[in-house]
């Protein structure tokens, strides 16, 4: 196994260690261990590549991994949003969804989440035909996005439960339209993505002549 392959095989590592610190509320700021976990296995996604390319170290099983330690990567963050609250230390102890209202956190999980096994179905289905589709640029802006706002958002959870009275009125309102934002740019950026990669290779669709 190349230098590539194992960075991103700690990847896949990191995705269990990450949710663990997420959900480990009886660890003091495991939040906060959660974020840099969090962000070092993104930087992964981009040095794998990086080393693979300028070394000439792609291999198959490289092609295999990355896809899915960054979709299981994405997919394990935004469950994690959507699915557990957040409980404000010294407020009401009413538990928040780190995205409100919840419906918005909830759509926008299901959009991109669509996307991402519409294209891996895509992809299954151009392998059958022995095509090789090379990624474009749409698509790592699209995971840039993704990374972005995902990190964001673990960010306002930490300091929602950490430092409740901190950011209550202006600040929690400046934040939220923030995260707002980032979250509407990468939904676009997520079906833009999607919808560019299915028709710059629309070309997997036609019917094989006998």
């Amino acid at each position: 196994m190349n230098l590539p392959n194992k960075i991103t095989l700690c990847r896949i590592i990191l995705i269990p260690i990450f949710i663990f610190f997420y959900l480990a509320s009886f660890i003091p700021y495991g939040k906060l261990v959660a974020i840099f976990v969090f962000a070092l296995s993104c930087f992964t996604d981009f040095l794998d590549g990086n080393i693979a390319r300028k070394r000439g170290l792609v291999t198959n099983l490289g092609k295999f991994l990355d896809p899915i330690a960054d979709k299981v990567l994405v997919m394990s963050g935004l469950i994690l949003l959507v699915a557990v609250p957040i409980v404000p230390n010294g407020g009401s102890g009413v538990p928040v969804p780190a995205i409100f209202p919840t419906y918005v956190g909830t759509v926008a999980c299901i959009i991109i989440l669509a996307r991402e096994f519409i294209v891996s179905a895509f992809r299954q289905l151009a392998a059958t035909r022995n095509l090789v589709l090379a990624a474009d640029i749409y698509g790592k802006v699209k995971t840039c996005f993704q990374f972005a706002t995902l990190i964001f958002y673990f960010v306002y959870a930490f300091i929602v439960e950490e430092f409740y009275y901190a950011i209550a009125g202006t600040a929690n309102t400046v934040l939220s339209v923030v995260g707002y934002v980032l979250l509407a740019a990468t939904v676009i950026m997520t079906i833009v993505s999607g919808t560019k990669y299915i028709v710059s290779n629309k070309k997997v669709f036609k019917d094989e002549k006998n």
